[in-house]
């Protein structure tokens, strides 16, 4: 009887490999972020669109009453520390959030030239020049031709 092929699609278990707690949190996590791919984007996207504005009064400079605060500017509030002097309220880094939104949209791709013309070859040829010579006879005085 022939020797059965493995099946391409069928993963090894990962008891043969060294470090199985460390792989199975990878997996567990990957499966994680694939579940809830949609709610981690509606979080990002949160954070990148919300503003101060959404969250403190500039006239006043005080915080609005939370009831006021739209959720998507919640989810971009990263502390808020109450002293005796006042609130203060720091958001996450949106540079850094738009980074991450840009890139797994692929807006920092690089653009593939598959449309764009490509030049082969270019051979220029340029005019002949014509320069009327002496002959020198002797190494005296150039003397002309006829």
């Amino acid at each position: 009887m022939a020797p059965k092929k493995p099946d391409s699609n069928q993963v090894p278990p990962i008891g043969r490999f060294g470090g199985v707690k460390l792989i199975e949190r990878r997996i567990g996590r990957s499966e994680t972020l694939a579940h809830n791919k949609e709610a981690v984007a509606a979080e990002l996207i949160a954070m990148g669109t919300a503003r101060i504005t959404d969250i403190v009064d500039l006239a006043t400079g005080r915080v609005k009453d939370i009831s006021l605060i739209p959720d998507y500017a919640l989810a971009a509030i990263k502390k808020v520390t109450i002293t005796d002097l006042g609130t203060t309220v720091e958001l996450f880094d949106k540079v850094s959030v738009l980074r991450v939104l840009a890139k797994a949209s692929g807006m920092l791709d690089i653009e593939k030239n598959e449309n764009k013309p490509s030049i082969v070859g270019i051979n220029m040829k340029g005019p002949e020049i014509m320069v009327p010579y002496q002959e020198v006879i002797d190494g005296s005085a150039p003397c002309e031709e006829n």
